[in-house]
């Protein structure tokens, strides 16, 4: 089993991937020898620290067991709600190092043996209060041809599985939003609720991440099941805390036009969610918004060093005068290896930030590893909120 599924090109277009890797290569190695063009961005200070969208909270007894864990973005959000870990799985051995690394003292099972698909979850049952999982999303997802159930990726069946052999309070499963849409109505009947039926009442939602305090565009869909249905009926969905800035100016306006501030006081409006080029530390130059979605380098037809989703979103970054390609492992790289329109490139912890990760939480691996953990991950902030609202009814 693997989260990785490269596309049928022909022989011909691999070698026009190869030779601009090679181009790429070779103008990185002249760069980091000091033979580049010279460096004309500092080495930027993040005006964004994640951890302040998601302050931590007190340890409130509920146990959780991660599934496809990946980067930890659930794991993560989940811990700084005042979740106990209990343990976490995913097939990717980098993603083990990763988790590792940021907690030494977690049980993290990861490689073959984070292979769910040959875990008998039984043995968790009585010790689990919470599954959280996102399924991989290739299946779904228009980068992964949207298979579903035929795709040897999807993986729904065994976080289903889990959940009935370990039957825990509740379980938050995470995917793209493709999964709520009218395509997959059957599959979503078919192997998600039905097997459910009369054990857990479901909920699902679609969260936004800029909502949140992420400086990107993303949209998940969750699926939130509870054994109990009076607490079930008790549960409510997270409600937006940040407002990307043109929506938090219109909320204002909007307020002080219509008068409604006995309806909408101070303390109610939204917080400012940061453009990218704020988040990142970087030069005012009179634009800013929020990134476009950060695409996981383990997807398309070879892995990559870049986070660039579609022809839109070049559009977006050359308009922030930002850099999507070839990201560099580190700030100090990315200083030194100047693209050739001059534009800011992007580093690693770059990216961890625009999707939500803080430097205290370094994603490790290769560049084409790291990237995937990334844009793979439930931004951290977003699985705080969603577990906040589990901790809400399970209290």
């Amino acid at each position: 089993m693997s989260a990785y599924q490269g596309w049928e090109i022909t022989e011909e277009q691999r070698e026009i991937y190869r030779q601009r890797s090679k181009k790429s290569s070779k103008a990185k190695a002249n760069a980091l020898r000091g033979e580049g063009k010279k460096p004309i961005h500092a080495v930027n200070i993040p005006r964004l620290n994640p951890e302040d969208l998601m302050p931590q909270l007190p340890r409130n007894g509920i146990r959780a067991l991660s599934l496809f864990s990946g980067g930890g973005g659930l794991d993560l959000g989940f811990e700084r709600a005042g979740f106990s870990h209990v343990a976490s799985y995913d097939i990717l051995a980098g993603a083990g190092v990763t988790l590792r690394n940021v907690r030494p003292n977690w049980k993290v099972f990861a490689g073959e043996e984070g292979d769910v698909t040959k875990v008998n979850w039984r043995p968790y049952r009585g010790l689990v209060d919470v599954i959280q999982g996102g399924p991989p999303c290739q299946p779904f997802s228009i980068a992964g041809r949207q298979k579903g159930r035929e795709d040897s990726r999807d993986m729904f069946p065994e976080f289903i599985r889990a959940v009935l052999e370990v039957e825990p309070l509740a379980f938050v499963a995470e995917n793209v939003t493709a999964l709520a849409s009218e395509k997959f109505n059957q599959y979503v009947k078919e192997v998600i609720e039905a097997p459910l039926a009369g054990k857990y009442k479901l909920t699902k939602f679609i969260l936004n991440a800029s909502d949140f305090g992420i400086p990107q565009v993303r949209k998940r869909v969750f699926f939130v099941g509870f054994r109990d249905e009076k607490i079930a009926e008790k549960y409510e969905i997270p409600k937006p805390t940040y407002a990307w800035e043109n929506v938090a100016a219109s909320q204002r306006q909007e307020s002080v036009q219509l008068n409604l501030f006995s309806f909408l006081t101070e303390s109610q409006l939204l917080k400012r969610c940061m453009g990218v080029r704020e988040a990142l530390g970087l030069p005012d130059i009179g634009f800013d918004t929020l990134a476009p979605t950060l695409r996981s380098s383990l997807t398309g037809p070879r892995h990559t060093t870049s986070i660039l989703s579609s022809v839109s979103a070049q559009k977006i970054w050359e308009k922030l005068q930002i850099w999507p390609n070839g990201v560099a492992l580190d700030r100090e790289k990315a200083r030194l290896f100047v693209p050739e329109n001059n534009h800011f490139r992007l580093s690693v912890p770059d990216c961890a930030i625009l999707q939500g990760f803080p430097d205290s939480w370094p994603i490790a691996g290769a560049v084409y590893m790291a990237l995937g953990q990334i844009g793979n991950a439930v931004p951290p902030p977003m699985a705080y909120q969603v577990a906040r609202s589990l901790w809400g009814v399970l209290s």
